[in-house]
């Protein structure tokens, strides 16, 4: 089906996703090429983050991306051209000026929060945007699987639940945090199972079905919107690519 979205939606949707995958192919090229220090892709992942991103309010809502999150920086605003610019360090860079590693994206013009390099520290300041928005907007906030292994996950959880605040935790699945695979990392079988334990729901979706997670974003927004509180979505997904340029995933 399609969603129930028109078809220019649908061909706007597929352009942002083919954008997204030649850009990160290219800026993985320019690594191997020697002129980009250092590139974190997102290929496998861009289903998941066009479809969250549609399902948005892209004039008012607040994006909290972790580093993979390129396609999803792009339906939000950002274009390649500031991409490249922070992977080739150059000093017109909109988003840090060129004095911060690639991949975190931030734009005080578009609502997107700047992530750390320390994984899940954003989950903390996604509900704390939440806090001081409730009511009035909603966040997003992604985080990979392996983030939900930190106490920032749980803390988050906690207090957006408590509070039952407007924002959507996205986790993008990709069953490996850097080398360690998922079963080392969680006893049981889903990320979203843990939304119980916060008092909000958790839900599981295909994260290679654009469409149904759009769907399921789009629930998590009115639900957010109509002060029912957080949703906790797991978007089962697969990483192409070696967690960094830096990593060899022949040795795991």
């Amino acid at each position: 089906g399609d969603g129930g979205l028109p078809a220019e939606t649908l061909r706007e949707m597929y352009w942002y996703m083919a954008l997204a995958r030649a850009l990160d192919e290219r800026m993985w090229q320019l690594n191997r090429a020697g002129q980009a220090p250092f590139v974190v892709s997102g290929q496998g992942h861009e289903a998941t983050q066009v479809g969250a991103a549609f399902a948005l309010d892209r004039t008012k809502d607040v994006l909290v991306p972790y580093y993979r999150d390129l396609a999803l920086c792009l339906v939000w605003g950002l274009t390649p051209r500031d991409i490249l610019l922070s992977v080739l360090a150059r000093a017109q860079d909109p988003t840090s000026g060129a004095r911060q590693m690639p991949a975190h994206y931030s734009s005080a013009k578009l609502r997107i929060v700047s992530g750390s390099s320390v994984v899940a520290t954003q989950l903390p300041h996604a509900a704390g945007i939440a806090y001081a928005a409730k009511l009035r907007q909603t966040g997003l906030v992604c985080f990979g699987e392996g983030g939900s292994s930190k106490g920032d996950f749980h803390e988050a959880c906690n207090f957006a639940g408590i509070h039952r605040l407007p924002v959507i935790f996205l986790c993008e699945n990709n069953h490996y945090a850097i080398s360690v695979p998922i079963e080392r990392q969680i006893a049981i079988d889903n990320v979203a199972d843990r939304a119980a334990s916060y008092g909000f729901p958790g839900v599981v979706v295909d994260g290679t079905d654009l469409l149904a997670v759009y769907q399921v974003c789009r629930e998590a927004a009115d639900r957010a919107r109509r002060g029912e509180g957080p949703t906790l979505i797991e978007a089962k997904v697969y990483r192409f690519n070696p967690h960094s340029s830096d990593d060899d995933d022949r040795t795991y």
